[in-house]
């Protein structure tokens, strides 16, 4: 019978997920019918506030106090709904940390191996001996460049102590040349000046006489000595 009408299928178990969003959804009710009652539950105080105390009064309190039960009982079932959710997260939580553990588990597996497979090609002598050749090879650079930049000159029993008293004696000799002022550059002194400048005075009354001539010559009118009138004539 199962060959012909064929066998019914099992159905996946539901994952932690589905079962969350259904706890969920079921909570999501549950809070919206608590609302509810709390809108009723305050029209009812007021009405309890409006009315005098008897029978009507009463009567509303008996429907309030149904509707706060009601509450009650639907806020119990709202605490047990999270406490399932809380318990599948738990449980979610958990499971993700395994599958996380498994894969670290899987990648770490296969680092070891390409590991292994790599320090196989690599040995700590080789390392070594490398190392020494190429501090070896350093100090042969530095000798030949040692070599290469002695001069050719210089003696090597020069005395360092002789070298930089002569190089102190070159500076002060060169800062007494830098503090002399050259003679031409220097200002004049008094003592100097006065026998130039004492001259004789003239005398009073004649400074603007002009010195006797012998034999003097007449001049005409532009200053310049005059003809005679008889050479004119001649």
């Amino acid at each position: 019978m199962k060959k012909i009408f064929g066998a019914k299928k099992k159905e996946p178990p539901p994952s932690i997920q589905d079962a969350t969003d259904r706890i969920n959804k079921r909570g999501e009710s549950v809070d919206e019918k608590i609302k509810r009652l709390d809108v009723e539950l305050a029209k009812y105080k007021e009405q309890i506030k409006k009315t005098r105390p008897g029978p009507a009064q009463e009567a509303v309190k008996a429907r309030a106090m149904r509707v706060l039960k009601q509450k009650r009982m639907y806020e119990g079932q709202r605490d047990m709904l999270y406490n399932q959710t809380f318990n599948l997260d738990q449980v979610s939580f958990a499971t993700e940390g395994i599958k996380d553990a498994q894969q670290t588990m899987s990648a770490m597996k296969s680092a070891n191996k390409e590991l292994k497979g790599m320090m196989k090609t690599v040995r700590i002598e080789d390392i070594d001996s490398m190392q020494d050749e190429m501090m070896d090879l350093m100090d042969v650079s530095n000798e030949i460049q040692e070599s290469l930049g002695r001069s050719y000159n210089i003696p090597d029993d020069i005395d360092e102590d002789d070298l930089m008293g002569e190089l102190d004696a070159l500076e002060e000799d060169m800062g007494t040349e830098a503090d002399a002022v050259p003679s031409y550059l220097q200002p004049d002194k008094e003592s100097d000046l006065e026998p130039e400048l004492n001259l004789p005075t003239a005398p009073i009354g004649q400074a603007n006489a002009v010195p006797n001539r012998q034999n003097p010559q007449a001049e005409d009118e532009f200053g310049l000595p005059a003809v005679p009138r008889a050479s004119l004539r001649g």
